[in-house]
């Protein structure tokens, strides 16, 4: 199996990462990085359990190749909050019940993370529009659209 070298920036820290040429994005920031935020369930980009943002962009991470992040600025579950504070998308979460197991919960946040950056005040309508390609089996997303709402607020 070949491998190459590749620089990325995750959660605002450099990595210098040697990687096989079919290794995925999902599988670096697991097996290599031991972050354990992202989910690998479908591993064919349906669930949405695995979304990381790749430059401020949601990305179902088992779908991407890990050797083409090279450069790239990735934000995990565990680099969305600051100096030991929650991000406020956490705290509408944990404040609204927007999860129950919790397996959905951070490509739900990491996506409407790239929501919110982009469009501040979303409509209900844009909020399940973005929402779309996570799949939530516990909460019927009335709370995961009321979490985002609060925070948008």
């Amino acid at each position: 199996m070949e491998k190459e070298l590749v620089h990325l920036t995750v959660n605002d820290e450099a990595h210098e990462i040697e990687v096989n040429s079919n290794m995925t994005l999902l599988e670096l920031i697991r097996d290599e990085l031991g972050l354990m935020g992202a989910k690998k369930s479908c591993n064919e980009g349906e669930c949405g359990a695995c979304t990381v943002l790749v430059d401020g962009k949601p990305v179902n991470s088992c779908l991407v190749l890990a050797i083409e992040m090279g450069g790239k600025k990735i934000l995990t579950i565990e680099g969305l909050g600051k100096e030991g504070k929650l991000d406020s998308l956490q705290e509408a979460f944990i404040k609204h019940e927007g999860f129950q197991c919790g397996f959905c919960t951070s490509g739900m946040i990491l996506t409407a993370k790239a929501l919110l950056e982009e469009n501040p005040h979303p409509s209900e309508d844009e909020i399940k529009k973005a929402i779309s390609g996570n799949l939530c089996r516990c909460t019927g997303y009335i709370q995961i659209i009321a979490s985002i709402k609060a925070a948008a607020s």
